[in-house]
């Protein structure tokens, strides 16, 4: 592994952010153009094969909430403008950075193939898949990513792209560097200077939209360094769960017996980054993306005061039962709104927001009481990716059951960040909120716990039959075995009987004349005619 670490060194050039490497170079930052060839055919965003143009990036200007109330001080405001102001755009079903990808659902070298993947229950995939599961991402986290790299320093320390400070990491880090990135706090410039009260992926509405591109763009990494483009993230269903059912050595991980706060030897995911944000905001710094030790997890021992237990199916079924997606200022305040109480910030029995008892979403992460307690921080832990993929199925159930039109999304004074048109921070390619305010069937993926009643049972009958399938060459043998058996007892019989002289006399001998003779019985009556115990028996 550090040998391709050294070769993937040598020939690696300079990127920023969660930024295509093509457009990492001090040229592209100093240009504001982030416009790739496409190697299809060499042209920039792939122009002369008709698959995409370089053009001016458009940031409407909707007004924001008031809960941020700077301008100019943020690399992420009217994002990616303070990088690019020209990117690729790619027209009919082609996507990506340079328009070499395809749109969500779509494959084949024309993207003109549909198809449609499926994401399971965890516990519903067999033997084979969970092993591969674990292998994808230990995978992820051994491979350097080839398309992109993060910063470790703000625009204006970069002296406006003419000195960026970067790093290289996983692929696995790149997504979580991106969750770190999108979360974290404002720095106003100096040691303990920063504003907490935002966040462009959380809090507000387009944390179901954000979560639900930052799944789809995993699965496509993963599918990418894997070749296997059947991949799909499975979910963990926690409702009315009584502890972490997922950790397990066969899944993701089981605690340490030595350190109940780290994960079992077995499971070899280990190092996280960009966890320790306190430690940035005293400093006034960015994550700078180094290793920061070990994953921690221990479930169950948290602040029960604030989470007293997983969501239940009573909760979550009022949860999805709220009509309005979002309410009010549409942060964490917002009444009756299903986004905030999904989230967890409103009350899961009354639907009223500021909750001080965290709920849904917010609970789990808080059960788990390690990195994943730390909003930064949290997709460290691969638990990360089973638990949004079912907050995600919960947010598809909502869309199909009140079928909102994506003109319903807020346009405007939403917190900054979350206004239906406003590009969502790290992505290159750009996406919208409103984009992905859109049922799962149009971006080419399905839920099974969400199949008819009769697909869900045959899905749900998968692990089960491969391990019949495993056994039946076994149980063959064993009936085969039985079958000999059967016919070759009476067939050597009639054989001895028919060939051996002396058979009736040695017949009679060994099973008609007993040589050992019960003399007494095995339990006799005393005196009283009552049976005596097996101990004075003997």
């Amino acid at each position: 592994m550090w040998c391709v670490a050294m070769v993937f060194m040598l020939f690696w050039e300079p990127g920023l952010q969660q930024f295509p490497r093509p457009c990492a170079t001090r040229q592209a930052l100093l240009a504001k153009e982030c416009c790739p060839p496409w190697d299809g055919d060499g042209s920039a965003c792939g122009a002369s094969s008709g698959r995409g143009f370089c053009r001016d990036v458009v940031v409407p200007d909707a007004p924001d909430g008031t809960q941020y109330p700077f301008r100019g001080v943020d690399d992420r405001e009217r994002w990616p403008l303070v990088f690019y102001n020209r990117t690729c755009q790619c027209m009919g079903n082609f996507m990506g950075f340079s328009c070499a990808d395809c749109k969500f659902g779509y494959y084949g070298v024309n993207c003109l193939e549909r198809r449609e993947s499926l994401r399971r229950n965890v516990f519903h995939l067999t033997r084979t898949e969970r092993m591969q599961l674990v292998s994808y991402l230990n995978l992820a986290k051994q491979t350097p990513s080839s398309d992109y790299v993060v910063a470790t320093g703000t625009y204006r320390e970069m002296e406006n792209g003419s000195n960026p400070t970067f790093a290289n990491v996983s692929v696995y880090d790149i997504f979580v560097w991106m969750h770190y990135y999108v979360s974290r706090d404002t720095l106003l410039g100096g040691a303990g200077n920063v504003w907490v009260d935002v966040d462009f992926a959380h809090w507000a509405p387009g944390f179901l939209p954000w979560h639900r591109v930052y799944l789809l763009q995993w699965e496509r990494e993963i599918r990418k360094i894997t070749g296997d483009d059947s991949f799909s993230i499975p979910f963990w269903d926690w409702r009315d769960a009584r502890g972490c059912d997922v950790c397990t050595d066969q899944l993701m991980g089981e605690q340490n017996p030595r350190d109940p706060t780290l994960l079992s030897p077995v499971f070899v995911f280990e190092n996280s980054l960009c966890s320790q944000a306190q430690d940035y905001n005293a400093r006034g710094v960015l994550c700078d993306a180094r290793a920061e030790g070990p994953l921690r997890r221990n479930p169950g021992n948290h602040d029960h005061s604030r989470v007293p237990r997983l969501p239940t199916s009573a909760e979550v079924a009022f949860t999805l039962s709220l009509a309005n997606y979002d309410t009010g200022a549409m942060d964490r305040t917002a009444n009756m709104s299903f986004r905030n109480t999904m989230e967890g910030f409103g009350d899961p029995q009354t639907g009223l927001g500021s909750s001080t008892r965290m709920g849904m979403h917010a609970a789990l992460h808080i059960f788990m009481n390690g990195s994943m307690s730390s909003v930064q921080g949290s997709a460290n832990d691969p638990i990360f990716l089973l638990h949004h993929s079912f907050v995600d199925s919960l947010y598809e159930e909502w869309l199909r059951r009140h079928r909102p039109n994506p003109s319903q999304y807020p346009t405007s004074n939403a917190p900054i960040g979350h206004n239906g048109e406003y590009h969502m921070v790290p992505f290159l390619p750009l996406h919208t909120n409103r984009e992905y305010f859109i049922t799962s069937k149009e971006l080419g993926y399905e839920y099974s716990r969400l199949l008819a009643t009769n697909q869900l049972l045959s899905d749900s009958l998968r692990p089960y039959m491969e391990d019949l399938h495993a056994m039946w060459p076994w149980l063959l043998l064993a009936s085969l075995c039985g079958a000999v058996a059967a016919l070759g007892v009476p067939a050597a019989a009639v054989y001895i009987k028919r060939r051996v002289p002396a058979w009736p006399r040695l017949r009679k001998r060994l099973f008609l004349s007993p040589t050992f003779r019960e003399t007494q019985p095995l339990l006799k009556r005393d005196k009283e005619n009552k049976l005596r115990g097996y101990t004075a028996a003997m």
